[in-house]
This record gives C-alpha cells, structure tokens and sequence, in this order.
C-alpha cells in the first residue's frame, strides 16, 4: 500500500476502527469497558515507550491511530479463545502444543539471528507463568498471537525493533522482532483488568468468591 499511496496509514487507521467497532458492537458490556480501558493504556504506553523513550519507531514515526486500537482488538480476541468451551476441554494439550512452540521459536530466535533479549523475555514469561496455572493459557495465546503480528508487522517495515534491547542495553543483543516481546503485552492486559477492578470492587469479589468455590468443588 505504502508504495501506490501516500495515505496508506490513513486506510490502515479506518479498516481498524471499522474493526475495532464491529467487535465493540458484538461483545457484552464488562468487555466494552475492559477494550475502553485497554485503548487508553495503549496510547500512553505507545507514546510513552515509541516516542519519548525511543524503544521502537513507527515507519512515520509517530503512533499509528490503529495501533491502541489494535491493541484492544488482540486483547478481547485472546480472551475469548482462552474462554471457549472447546479450547478449556483440551486446555493442558494446548498449553504443552504454545509451550513447545514458543520454546523452539526463542531458541531458534537466539540461535539464527542472535537475538538473546527476545530469549530473556520468553524465559521470563514462562518462569511467571509456571506459578500462575489459571492466567497460563490466556498468556500463552497471547505470546504467539504477538509474534504473528510482529513478524507480519516488522516484515512489511510498519515498524522496527533496534538491534540491542530498546537501543539502551547494548549487552542483549536483539532480533527485529524479538521473540518475547508479549512480556510487555501483558502489562496492557494487567492494567486493563486493574483498571475494571478498581471500577467494579463489588462485581470482582463475587468472582473471586466464586473462583474459589469452583477450586474447593474441583479438589473435593
């Protein structure tokens, strides 16, 4: 697109807003507010890490308006995934199927492009997820998710990642993209469910209360 138009960012900006508000119209209420709480972490995050810090460049440098969109769009779509009954009946087969990939896809990653800061994360993503069993699968989703995206995003030269990490730590070299940079994915999705938490105190201790109901039934 970047090649027949100068507004090829301007058509990627509409397509993702018809997206983004097809899939606004189509979901309940509690996960419209947690993809309105996810877009406004978006663009600060965005802003914050692309301009002030300089740890990526967009290929006009600045923050495409599909970008926090887009954010919210990946969000929702994971969530619903981890969450449908056919995926939670076969849920430890994909887990073992997402663990043994994202592990050769780092490994190779470090081997082939020498890209050890992309390896760290990943390492560090499954060492939080080994104690977190109930968050695991939604994460793990979310890691290969990122990592399409990223490929196909890098790829095509819509954005790029700097060859150390974030162009600050010269000792962790990095790959465009590296690996495991759905680490800092999570922190959009941590902040979005915070966020609805702090809205809703009441509504997030009947779950909670319930969870833990459903756990004693399921050890008994």
């Amino acid at each position: 697109m970047a090649a027949i138009t100068n507004n090829a960012q301007t058509y990627a900006n509409i397509s993702m807003l018809i997206g983004f508000l097809v899939t606004f119209y189509s979901i309940n209420k509690r996960m419209r507010e947690q993809m309105i709480f996810a877009v406004i972490i978006a663009v600060f995050g965005e802003y914050l890490f692309s301009i002030a810090f300089g740890m990526y460049t967009y290929r006009l440098e600045n923050v495409p308006h599909y970008i926090p969109l887009g954010h919210a769009i990946v969000y929702v779509g994971v969530l619903y995934f981890s969450k449908a009954s056919a995926v939670l009946k076969n849920k430890r087969k994909f887990e073992y199927i997402f663990t043994s990939f994202i592990m050769v896809y780092a490994t190779f990653s470090l081997i082939l492009k020498g890209d050890v800061f992309g390896f760290v994360m990943t390492v560090i993503t499954l060492l939080i997820l080994y104690k977190r069993p109930r968050e695991r699968l939604f994460y793990l989703t979310m890691y290969l998710t990122v990592v399409y995206l990223e490929i196909i995003g890098t790829h095509y030269g819509c954005w790029w990642w700097p060859t150390t990490a974030w162009d600050i730590i010269p000792f962790l070299p990095s790959h465009n993209p590296p690996s495991g940079i759905s680490l800092f994915y999570f922190a959009l999705d941590l902040g979005a469910l915070w966020l609805y938490k702090k809205r809703h105190p009441t509504a997030w201790l009947r779950m909670k209360a319930i969870r833990k109901v459903n756990g004693i039934i399921s050890n008994t």
